[in-house]
This record gives C-alpha cells, structure tokens and sequence, in this order.
C-alpha cells in the first residue's frame, strides 16, 4: 500500500460510486486535479448494473483542501462519494508492533522445556552467575525507546502516549533495519529526576537505553545523569542520531561545495537538543569555529562552555561558510541574508527556514532541507553495532565512525543514502563497533 508521495503530503483514499457510462471517471480526475491534488492509485472495487465503485488515491497538502476537492466532487453528476479513508490512520490500527516468541510452541513438550519446569534451570544458572544472562535472554538484544512526550516532532509536549506511534515507528525500524528489539517505555512526567530514576529501575531489562523526543534542556541532564550510572549504552538519538547524519551530510558538501569541513566556520541556528548535539560534534570531530544563536541565553552559554561561540542570527549569517538550522520556524532565514557560496542546512520539518530553491536562487553553492537528513540513517547501526560488542558507551569516536560509514554509503550526487540502502545499517554497525574496540568501552562476552 502507497502511503505517501512526496514529505508533507498528505495521503487518502476517496472510495467513490461513478455511473458507468463514458466521460466520468475522466469527470472526477479532472475535479481532482483542478483543485491541485496528485492521484495515486486507482483501483476497481465493485461492478454494478448502472454503477461502478472505485478506491482513488489522492495527495493532498490539508484537510482543508481535501475539503475543497470534496465539495468540487459533490457538483459533478454521476459520481457519489461514499467514504474518505485516511491511509496512514488505517495503517497504524492495532499499533504497528508486537512481541512474539521466536520459538515454535507445538507441543506440551515445548512449554515444558521453554517455561516450567524447564526454565527453572535457566533461572537458578542465572542467579548463581548473573552474566549468563547475556546468553540465555533477549535483554543482549533489547533497546528501551523512553520518552515522556515534551518534544515530538515538531508537535511539541503533546505527552508521552500522543507520542507512541513515533516510538513504535522506531521499534519497527530497529527490528526492520537491524533486527533489534526495540521497546517502547512511556513516562508520563516532567520531572528529570522521575525519569532518571525510572530508567534506573528497569535498565536491567535492556542492553541499551534510547532516549526519544525528550525536550532540551531536561534532555542533557537526563542522558548525563543516565550515562554516569549505568554500565550499558545510553543516547539522546534527537541529540546524537541528527548530529551523525548531519554530519554525513556534511562530509559529502564538500564533492558539492569545495569547502574544507575542519576548516570552515559553521553557524548553528538553534540550539535545541539538535542543534546542540549537532555542535557538540562537529568540535569534537574537529571543526575550528562552531558559532551559535538562540533565543535562549542558557543554551548560548552551553554552547560556549562546549568550546563553541555564542552570537545573533546576523552574526552567523555573516560569519559562517556553513549554516545548519534547527529552529522550528519556517521562513526564518531570508533570502536576503544569504551570501554568495554558503551552503544551507535549513532542517526543520515540515517547513525548513528557508526553501533548498529560495537558498540556491540566492546564491547558496548547496542547499537542503530535513527531508534528506533523516536520523533513522543513524540510531539502528549505532545501537546494532554498540550492542554487538557490548559497548558501555556510545561516545565521540563511535558517532563520527557512523557519520563516516553513512557519508561513504551515499550514491554519486546523493548527500546521505536512502535509509533503506541495502547496505548502509550494516556498515554503520561495523564502524561503530571498530570504533568501540579501538576506544576499549566494551565488556568482554562470556
């Protein structure tokens, strides 16, 4: 099933009653199309004596022009629609993931020997040598998805169940791309502490901890006190995850800009969990000059004490080769601040600060917006490689091996690969795992 074409658009199914006759299947399409929406798929339903139904796929920007397109149909004569289907609704129904057992219960055989009796055994080696555990469980293979809901998308604090489908999204990436087990763990609290604590409690279930949609500046101080008390791998993928692509991404401007990474000045506009975490990278991979601006006069002094500098938006128009911005507010850079040969990271979704069009025609030698810097590019290959290896850390050398394995994925004129490249999760995972042997984080495997 289609369900979507093109980032931002929106995908429904229009099943519509069309008298049988010549002209008015073309009727509808023409109503469809003058009102500005694609059409997708067409499919024949059911065939009557007068009437014939169809299932019609169509794109459209709102629900207001849906409505628009709705109310056009309704003049034409002949055609009848009967329901409006909304796609990605229909798809997530029943919630897109689900625990299974990997082994086949056929038998009362099969349960004595997987549960008890049997299993007792299991449970009595562990208890004497609780390192078996990493043998006999899943726990090796599974990654807790934790948020609380203050940062989705870009819907804002709309709460940690409003939030689950994009957890599920993530555990079904993980076991798609990587076959980890990812498990979604919501918690319905402001309090950092809460969530340190809670965390705290049921590490022991997991091999790693993924921090998800948890809003700056709680997230720092959560995924530090995390990173401090537990011996297995912790990562903010909203800090991290973006910084590693972000930074793929910018390895591979330079076949599109000539610029020099470690030699130009970057400007930072936003200094959220992304663009923190994108500036943290960036020194530490071994950028000279990271500039940054936020409304916000603590994340300004953040980024100071990271070994970056604090400025206005004008100050890193004017000073920075690079520009990557994280801000959330469409339209924010304008044309006019430009100059000539700067290359344009405008990141927010749906609507960047500026158009990749807008940014070229203003003289950017290169130009992008978030939907070709997807983090989903990142997070599977890093926790897949980190838990191979029984990584205690996610760290600095580990990020920048994965943003190089990503940048060397990508296709003559592809700024990253597609997150469903054949081979890009694979790499990742071996990179980061080089990476942390050669760092000496690991816990050796019984």
């Amino acid at each position: 099933m289609e369900i979507e074409k093109g980032a931002g658009k929106i995908a429904k199914t229009l099943r519509v009653l069309i008298q049988d006759k010549p002209g008015y299947l073309g009727k509808l399409t023409s109503a469809i199309g003058m009102a500005g929406s694609n059409i997708g798929d067409i499919r024949l339903v059911r065939m009557g004596r007068t009437h014939n139904t169809r299932e019609m796929t169509i794109y459209v920007d709102s629900e207001e022009q849906l409505e628009t397109i709705l109310d056009d149909i309704a003049k034409v004569e002949g055609i009848i629609v009967e329901e409006v289907i909304d796609l990605v609704h229909q798809l997530h129904e029943g919630g897109k993931i689900a625990m299974k057992s990997r082994l086949p219960i056929n038998t009362i055989g099969d349960i004595r020997k997987l549960y008890t009796p049997g299993v007792a055994s299991i449970c009595r080696d562990i208890q004497k040598k609780p390192e078996l555990a990493y043998r006999y469980t899943a726990i090796p293979n599974q990654v807790a998805i934790v948020t609380n809901g203050t940062a989705i998308l870009g819907l804002g604090n709309i709460g940690a169940v409003a939030g689950m489908p994009v957890m599920e999204g993530k555990a079904a990436l993980f076991d798609r791309l990587v076959n980890v087990s990812g498990i979604p763990i919501l918690i319905e609290s402001l309090d950092p502490q809460v969530i340190i604590d809670t965390v705290k409690n049921i590490a022991p279930t997991f091999g790693a901890i993924k921090l998800e949609d948890i809003a700056a500046p709680e997230c720092f101080a959560i995924e530090d006190a995390l990173d401090e008390a537990l011996d297995i791998p912790v990562m903010h993928d909203d800090q991290h995850g973006t910084a590693v692509v972000v930074l793929a991404a910018l390895l591979n401007t330079t076949h599109f800009s000539g610029l020099m990474l470690s030699k130009s000045t970057i400007g930072v506009i936003g200094l959220g969990a992304a663009g923190m975490g994108i500036s943290k990278l960036l020194l530490s991979y071994g950028v000279k000059k990271v500039i940054g601006t936020d409304l916000k006069a603590e994340s300004r002094d953040m980024l100071e004490k990271a070994g970056g500098a604090a400025g206005t938006l004008a100050d890193v128009m004017a000073e920075a080769n690079i520009v990557i911005a994280t801000t959330g507010c469409p339209g924010l850079i304008k044309p006019s601040m430009v100059r000539k040969g700067q290359v344009i990271l405008a990141l927010s979704n749906p609507n960047p600060e500026i158009t990749p069009e807008d940014a070229m025609a203003a003289g950017a030698s290169f130009a992008a917006d978030g939907k070709s810097v997807n983090n989903a590019l990142g997070f599977p290959g890093i926790f897949r490689g980190a838990l191979n290896v029984r990584a205690t850390r996610i760290n600095n050398k580990m990020k920048i091996a994965a943003a190089k394995a990503i940048a060397a994925c990508a296709e003559e004129g592809e700024l990253v690969p597609s997150i469903l490249h054949k081979e890009v999760h694979a790499k990742v995972a071996e990179a980061v795992e080089r990476a942390a042997l050669e760092s000496g984080i690991i816990k050796p495997w019984e």
